[in-house]
């Protein structure tokens, strides 16, 4: 507990599991199950992951399925106290996500390479496929990079720049508007425990892409959709953060939306989700505060949602009304 009584949440979660000897595939599956979840082994048997409502519910499924395996699973918060402390167990973290951005970055220049050659070393189909994968990759490194990798930012910067160079003298960089008529009346798919990136593109597809649009909130990272169902920021979604966009503004630029008042809801909410300070707009602080304290007090996403919906559209009466110019 702290200084005021209440309790303090523990950092860290703890996975503890015994499996049998049998069968043999298990001990494989449990073992890239929690690569895949970015979770470090701290001694053995004993894995950890920083907490957070994801992570909690990862490695409850995960102790879920060790247990339908014939082992056994134990999950706790945890603090460290002795002979590990939680700078060097963020470096556990850090070093292998530096490994993959790394491993992307030198992927990435040979790809460029490919492109300076006259003609370019390969069909434009090919190298663009090899993009596509490198973008994967980078969403699937970025979604267990918990403590922000230093590797990451040239690994982006590099596939964006290759994204653009294949889509030079195309519409725009993510291709033409979308068509209104394609995604109306859809189920739109993201990840449960929405946070201010889901809750403002949900928002917008309601009130400004698909009027009739219903939400769906899956556990995994990846999901497959079903027939009329469209995926929104999470992994590999058909709208989702693509370069240095989150999934809000990627939906503005898809759908077509030029409108001053969404582009300056844009600029805040990227700030918030992306914590880059790109555009630094006062309003940022005070949205960021009122979003947290949605979520802090709303568990169900549909009510996230609608407390959201309801912030949002103040938000964009008031850049209607006063203009969406900078006020910093």
């Amino acid at each position: 507990m702290n200084a005021g009584g209440s309790v303090t949440k523990a950092p860290w979660l703890l996975l503890i599991h015994q499996l049998p000897a049998k069968p043999a595939y298990a001990r494989v599956k449990v073992w890239r199950r929690l690569q895949a979840l970015g979770a470090v082994i701290v001694k053995n048997a004993v894995y950890a992951l920083p907490s957070n409502e994801e992570t909690q519910e990862d490695f409850a499924w995960l102790a879920r399925e060790i247990v339908e395996l014939g082992g056994e699973a134990v999950v706790c918060e945890a603090e460290l106290v002795e002979g590990l402390d939680d700078g060097e167990l963020r470096q556990m973290f850090i070093a292998p996500r530096n490994q993959d951005y790394a491993k992307l970055t030198e992927e990435t220049a040979a790809l460029a390479a490919r492109l300076d050659q006259s003609p370019p070393d390969g069909e434009p189909g090919d190298i663009a496929s090899q993009v596509a994968r490198l973008r994967r990759q980078l969403s699937e490194t970025a979604a267990i990079d918990f403590f922000a990798a230093a590797g990451r930012q040239a690994a982006e910067q590099g596939i964006v720049r290759l994204e653009a160079r294949l889509q030079e003298g195309s519409q725009a960089m993510t291709g033409s508007a979308a068509n209104p008529s394609a995604i109306e009346g859809k189920v739109w798919v993201t990840r449960e425990h929405v946070q201010i990136d889901r809750i403002a593109s949900s928002w917008l597809i309601r009130r400004f892409i698909d009027p009739a649009a219903r939400f769906k909130f899956v556990a995994g990272r990846a999901y497959a959709p079903r027939a009329g169902e469209v995926r929104f920021d999470m992994f590999e979604g058909e709208y989702t953060h693509e370069g240095d966009r989150c999934t809000f503004e990627v939906l503005l630029l898809r759908a077509g939306l030029d409108d001053p008042a969404l582009a300056a809801i844009g600029e805040i909410i990227h700030d918030i989700d992306l914590k880059d300070g790109k555009y630094g707009r006062d309003e940022t602080a005070g949205i960021r505060t009122l979003m947290s304290g949605i979520a802090a007090a709303h568990r169900d996403d549909e009510q996230r949602l609608a407390r959201g919906a309801a912030v949002l559209d103040d938000l964009y009466e008031y850049f209607k009304t006063s203009g969406a110019e900078k006020t910093r």
